[in-house]
């Protein structure tokens, strides 16, 4: 049987590994194969072999390496060999530093979360809502809200409400003029997350390995939520780490998501209409 590394058995991505493999078996997540793999432009799709997709954000920003050469080979998954291979084969992606085959490995991380979802039910001793993250961790008015990531939405409802936020982002290019007075430079971090009462962020940061670090910089009392397709729908390994939300997704239609994925299509394109939003919170 395939093992995480023991070099990373204190990360996040680490024990969410270990706690499917664990609920699951290791004998089962080892029987299940890849039946259908889609690398999008904005997701990333893993369908197993008993019919399940689980779901990872395509970080196009962070594989500059990943272009049509030989040179790039090393970052990318192998084209025509995919399908077939064991869960447990591609899982041990997560602990590679090459993006693309870390966002495949996390997609079949969420599928086999929701392969233990469909046996067992959704995890103990937490509350299920439908619906958008945001509105489940509950910002009290005058709460200072961090937003790793310039993340549209969140920022329009937040200077609506009129709360205090801070923005961190690595481009500032991706925010627009009137977002600007809310940005911060990402390696200002530690400062702004020790001063916040709310923290949100994408499951994005999965994939890159910043998550458990943003984590560590929060202040005793504050919450976090961790949002998005990449999100696995698991409580216990967040909740040790002060989040407080996980929202993630369930893929209500495989075939159809894949197809979209395949065509480019984005979280517009599929957000409750082939993939049902779901907010994990204790």
């Amino acid at each position: 049987m395939l093992t995480p590394p023991p070099l990373h058995a204190d990360a996040l991505l680490a024990e969410l590994h270990a706690s499917v493999s664990a609920a699951l078996g290791a004998q089962e997540v080892e029987r299940l194969q890849v039946a259908r793999a889609v690398l999008g432009l904005f997701f990333t799709g893993v369908q197993l072999d008993n019919g399940i997709v689980g779901l990872c954000a395509t970080p196009l920003k962070s594989i500059p390496q990943a272009v049509c050469c030989p040179s790039s080979a090393q970052a990318m998954p192998v084209p025509g060999k995919l399908i077939g291979r064991s869960a447990a084969e591609l899982l041990q992606d997560l602990y590679r530093s090459q993006a693309l085959r870390r966002t495949l490995a996390i997609a079949t991380l969420n599928a086999l979360a929701e392969t233990l979802w469909q046996r067992d039910g959704p995890p103990p001793d937490v509350r299920v809502q439908a619906g958008d993250a945001f509105d489940a961790l509950a910002i009290a008015p005058g709460e200072r809200v961090a937003l790793v990531g310039a993340f549209p939405p969140y920022m329009r409802r937040l200077r609506q409400a009129g709360q205090p936020f801070t923005v961190l982002e690595l481009d500032p290019a991706t925010l627009k003029a009137e977002e600007l007075p809310y940005y911060r430079p990402a390696h200002q971090a530690a400062e702004v997350l020790a001063q916040c009462d709310a923290l949100i962020t994408t499951g994005t940061t999965l994939v890159n390995d910043s998550l458990d670090g943003l984590l560590a910089h929060l202040r005793p009392g504050a919450r976090a939520a961790v949002v998005g397709p990449s999100a696995t729908l698991l409580a216990a390994p967040f909740a040790r780490r002060g989040v407080r939300v996980v929202g993630g997704t369930r893929v209500l239609q495989p075939q159809g998501l894949l197809d979209l994925l395949a065509e480019g299509g984005s979280g517009y394109h599929f957000f409750d209409k082939v993939v049902q939003r779901v907010c994990l919170c204790w």
